[in-house]
């Protein structure tokens, strides 16, 4: 409801990007909760930084369907994939540096990912944008 009253008031183009941004949310909590499940369960029994791969991985893959087909509304394909992929590379080196430095001060593994998914998703964003729709930020 809010939403709609807000966007009531703006123009096309920044009504397109508020839904773009509030599918982005939508898709990357969703993402997000699922690496972060992934993480929760194999924090048990591997270091962190294998288990925050996998659930990366894991979360990788929801994401770009999800990114293509919802958020922005664009086919797959290849450039795209690369793009997308390369974005996520940077994100994810991002957050394997975010969460080694995070478990260095302290912060307990359990926790951790969350001040990492804090710093990273923005970020994100910026940068899947950019691969998926060009360079219109």
């Amino acid at each position: 409801m809010l939403i709609r009253l807000i966007s009531g008031r703006l123009s096309k183009s920044r009504r397109e990007r508020l839904g773009e941004i509030v599918r982005f949310g939508i898709v990357g909590v969703t993402a997000t909760a699922v690496q972060y499940a992934v993480y929760w369960m194999l924090i048990h029994v591997a270091a962190p930084g294998v288990a925050m791969t996998v659930g990366y991985v894991v979360s990788f893959a929801f994401n770009f369907v999800a990114s293509t087909r919802y958020t922005f509304h664009v086919k797959a394909n290849a450039r795209r994939g690369a793009g997308f992929a390369l974005s996520h590379v940077v994100n994810y080196l991002l957050q394997m540096g975010a969460l080694t430095f995070f478990l260095h001060v302290g912060v307990a593994k359990q926790w951790a990912p969350i001040p990492v998914f804090a710093v990273c998703v923005p970020v994100n964003f910026v940068l899947v944008r950019f691969f998926l729709k060009g360079n219109r930020i």
